[in-house]
């Protein structure tokens, strides 16, 4: 009697398993429901998204690693495509504690709680000072947007289909030799719009990609927005990142003069920013 109830408990097991994966098999790969695009035809949709989304001012919530401990708090972004940003971190009780501008290829920050100002190039290293996206400022700005600068043309670009995510994926060559990534999906199979999922980059010689995901998107017009935004570093894990949740989110404001520029504090200690490799 015992020997019958194991033999059949093995074979629900075995069935259940067998369920478990066909069903996971199932779930990781998708094909495509429509003919394959071209690579001209996805960068004409990423270019008229950027034509249509060409800054923002933001209130989010971010979580970053920064020093080696991870912060948390709610930072006013001012995003304009071409590699402008002025981001200001603020804490309950305490307001503004930190912003961190870029305009013109130069970086400032002003640490209100260590009462220093730092300036200096807007390289990766600096400009990820505030929120840690060590990328290039037109980089960055992009990715906030939700995509990322194009090379001009179509030289090499190609298409790949990622089933596993479901997604078309634009390939290009990107600055100082990158190699960028582009998710895109058809909300609509019948109809041509394509919202922009993930992006991925990695450097000449680069081990792996840093990675970006969004989720949660709200429709402005014909264009996808998303207003969670997570950022990991090559070769770390999401928990490892940045996540950025969009709280409010004025497109395509009009800046005031000076927006993205800091003015040296009265008293503060004055530093130089040294650059890091990029990633």
């Amino acid at each position: 009697m015992a020997f019958r109830h194991m033999v059949r408990l093995a074979a629900i097991l075995a069935g259940v398993a067998l369920a478990l994966v066909t069903g996971c098999a199932g779930a990781r790969y998708a094909n495509r429901s429509y003919p394959p695009p071209t690579a001209d035809e996805l960068l004409a949709a990423v270019r008229a998204r950027q034509a249509a989304v060409a800054g923002m001012n933001v209130e989010a919530r971010a979580t970053s690693w920064l020093g080696g401990e991870r912060v948390r708090g709610t930072v006013q972004m001012l995003v304009a495509r071409g590699g402008q940003l002025r981001f200001e971190a603020e804490v309950a009780l305490q307001g503004t504690v930190a912003l961190l501008a870029v305009n013109g290829g130069q970086f400032t920050f002003i640490d209100h709680q260590k009462h220093v100002f730092r300036k200096g190039p807007a390289c990766p290293a600096n400009v990820a000072a505030l929120i840690r996206i060590p990328l290039l400022p037109a980089e960055v700005a992009a990715l906030l947007l939700g995509d990322l600068p194009l090379p001009e043309g179509n030289a090499g670009a190609r298409v790949e289909w990622d089933g596993t995510r479901g997604a078309d994926v634009l390939v290009l060559a990107g600055p100082q030799g990158t190699t960028l990534w582009l998710g895109l999906r058809r909300p609509n199979p019948s109809a041509p719009a394509w919202d922009v999922v993930f992006l991925e980059g990695q450097a000449v010689g680069g081990a792996s990609r840093w990675r970006v995901a969004y989720d949660d998107f709200e429709r402005v017009g014909s264009v996808a927005l998303p207003r969670l935004v997570r950022f990991a570093e090559p070769g770390k894990d999401w928990d490892d990142g940045v996540e950025i949740k969009i709280r409010e989110r004025t497109l395509n404001p009009s800046f005031p003069d000076g927006a993205f520029t800091l003015v040296e504090p009265k008293g503060y200690t004055v530093e130089t920013a040294l650059c890091g490799a990029r990633p």
